[in-house]
């Protein structure tokens, strides 16, 4: 059973963490159980916590100082500070800066729990795991997006800039910011998209404000516009370098004022939303080059996330493809078949310069491709085959292939297996078990292609 909320556990006695984590456990959560201050850091890099448990002194820190540096980074889960040497004036000052709860120790469990239960009484409803599963994110890049989203989402007023490479996912992190944005609203408040590239001059302003009847030839009854119909939502106003020069003075002026009309009306209506925009262009240059306005720039870069391209986020990868063949299966009705191993090495020799987009389309093709029967993927070999062959990858972000195969007369393909495999063991210490899991093959698998290239088994390698 999936627990109910996620919690970090800061405390260096084990047998106070243990007495803590088991209370987590009663009350349906999780507990991650760090000693030191360091560890903590690492884990709120790679998970989302509803609620921190703190203890105050440390090997190496305080919990408060580690509390007020999540603080200025944004999006601090609730949290609760333990200690030994209770401070009155230190507790103060941490409530009022935003900490939930203070206990003096030694903490009675009845007295915990109860607080606890405080705590999770106050989370909203929606989980926060829920809301960004569409983020996949096992790269530090993709971790700092997830923390921006969930800062960006407790501040619904600011405007929001995403910027990215085409088909990079900036519509997904936009949508995963509505859902943080209004947790405890049932039903979600609209969220709506406009694609300002796909919308002529002349019906840009209608679409956006709307237009009362006999507003414009052709404007048989009131039209509303997306404005109006996400007033309580939010409005993602996707490609907006694309807005032509003349209509953006009108478009700043309804971020400034988050007052609109319909064309043809008097009435002053109020947008009560949030507004994302996102573009894949640079704006510093369109405005340099006198295609955006200075000013319209300055207002919607209030609070930006650059999504990052899937080249500079290689470890997502075996992640991304499960979640996308996992949505193509049902989509087609389809049982879900494997990823080759040799497959799998060859998508992370690739650039995909579409970026995910490109990644789901291939996909795509594969599933269509393959025999309902089939367990394994059927990816066109030829275009595999070149695409892995003609990567040089930069040092770190993934394998090296050169044009010929290299590897000592392996084709590209095997010496983009050979390369990973490599990497990943020496990433995971030798340790073989985890190396395949890593590699999305089976233990036995892994260890034949070990026997296969006995040179990349480290010595006495655990198994």
């Amino acid at each position: 059973m999936k627990p109910k909320f996620l919690s970090l556990v800061l405390e260096d006695d084990p047998l106070c963490a243990e007495i803590l984590r088991e209370v987590v456990r009663a009350e349906g959560g999780e507990a991650v159980v760090c000693a030191t201050v360091r560890a903590a850091e690492e884990a709120v890099e790679r998970l989302c916590f509803d609620v921190l448990i703190l203890d105050n002194m440390l090997p190496d820190g305080t919990g408060a100082d580690f509390f007020r540096a999540l603080q200025e980074r944004g999006g601090t889960p609730r949290a609760i500070m333990l200690t030994g040497m209770p401070n009155l004036e230190g507790a103060v000052e941490l409530t009022r800066g935003g900490l939930f709860d203070y206990l003096a120790k030694p903490v009675e469990v009845s007295e915990f729990t109860q607080r606890l239960r405080r705590v999770l009484g106050s989370l909203p409803h929606l989980d926060v795991e829920d809301a960004l599963s569409d983020l996949v994110a096992q790269s530090v890049a993709m971790r700092d997006v997830r923390r921006l989203v969930q800062q960006a989402a407790q501040n619904r007023g600011a405007t929001v800039l995403l910027t990215g490479e085409t088909g990079s996912g900036k519509d997904l992190v936009a949508r995963s910011i509505h859902r943080l944005s209004f947790p405890a609203v049932q039903p979600a408040p609209a969220f709506l998209a406009i694609n300002c590239s796909a919308l002529p001059g002349e019906m840009f302003e209608a679409e956006l404000f709307g237009a009362e009847k006999g507003a414009y030839t052709g404007a048989h009854q009131v039209r509303l516009g997306l404005v109006e119909a996400a007033s309580e939502g939010t409005l993602f106003l996707d490609e907006i370098a694309e807005v032509p020069l003349g209509l953006q003075a009108k478009l700043l002026q309804f971020l400034e004022t988050r007052e609109h009309r319909r064309l043809g009306s008097a009435q002053v209506r109020r947008f009560g939303g949030r507004i994302i925009a996102a573009t894949n262009r640079v704006l510093a240059e369109e405005v340099e080059a006198g295609r955006f306005r200075a000013d319209l720039w300055y207002r919607l870069d209030v609070f930006s996330i650059c999504v990052p391209p899937l080249r500079e986020r290689r470890a997502d990868l075996s992640g991304l493809i499960e979640m996308l063949l996992v949505a193509l299966c049902e989509r087609y009705e389809r049982r879900r078949p494997n990823v080759r191993p040799e497959d799998a090495a060859a998508l992370q020799g690739y650039d995909f310069p579409g970026n995910v987009r490109e990644l789901r389309n291939l996909l795509e093709r594969a599933l269509l491709r393959t025999a309902v029967e089939s367990s394994w993927l059927e990816f066109d070999r030829g275009w595999l085959s070149g695409k892995a062959g003609a990567r040089v990858a930069p040092k770190g972000e993934g394998v090296a292939v050169s044009e010929t195969g290299g590897g000592g007369g392996l084709s590209p393909l095997e010496t983009v297996e050979r390369e990973l495999i490599q990497r990943v063991l020496a990433e995971e210490g030798g340790v073989i078990r985890r190396a395949a899991s890593r590699l999305g093959i089976s233990h036995q698998t892994l260890l034949r292609r070990l026997e296969r290239w006995r040179e990349l088994r480290p010595p006495e390698a655990p198994r």
